[in-house]
Order: C-alpha cells, then sequence, then structure tokens
C-alpha cells in the first residue's frame, strides 16, 4: 500500500537526517516506527535488540596496568588475527 504523508519542516528534517546517519532508508524508518507505534509483525526491533544484550560477566573495573602493544604491533595486527577464541 502506498501512502501519502505530510510532515512538518522540522520532523521532515529530522527523519532526513535520521536516515543519512543510520544509512536505512527514511521509507524504513517510517515502517519500523509503524510496526513499534501499532504493536503489529511480531516482536519489534527494539525489543528484539534489548532481548539480544546479556549483561557483563563482571562489572567494569578500571586498572592501573594498561595495555601497552611491542613497536612491531598494532591494534591492527590484533584485528587480523585468525586465532580466534
Amino acid at each position: 500500500m502506498a501512502v501519502n504523508l505530510r510532515l512538518e519542516p522540522e520532523l521532515a528534517r529530522a527523519l532526513r537526517d535520521k536516515s543519512t546517519e543510520s544509512g536505512v532508508s527514511q521509507q524504513e524508518i517510517l515502517r519500523r516506527a509503524l510496526i513499534r507505534y501499532l504493536e503489529v509483525g511480531g516482536a519489534s526491533p527494539v525489543a528484539t535488540y534489548r532481548a539480544a544484550i546479556r549483561p557483563a560477566r563482571q562489572p567494569f573495573t578500571t586498572t592501573d596496568h594498561p595495555l601497552v602493544l611491542p613497536p612491531s604491533l598494532t591494534s591492527l595486527d590484533l584485528l587480523d588475527r585468525e586465532d580466534r577464541f
């Protein structure tokens, strides 16, 4: 179904900005908002996302011993490693 929707300039600008920032089309943003507002179409993307979040195994702590890499190693090298656990 096609819908013609008139938005106030401020709302239209916010929609365009969110679309550009997120890389999600304006149409998809509006579709997701309607699904959440009307509570149809199964679990909302927000509910699905929140259900996937797991609490930390242990609370955040600070350390007096920061990670120091050897001069020949960069953080990019660590990301490219194949020995994942």
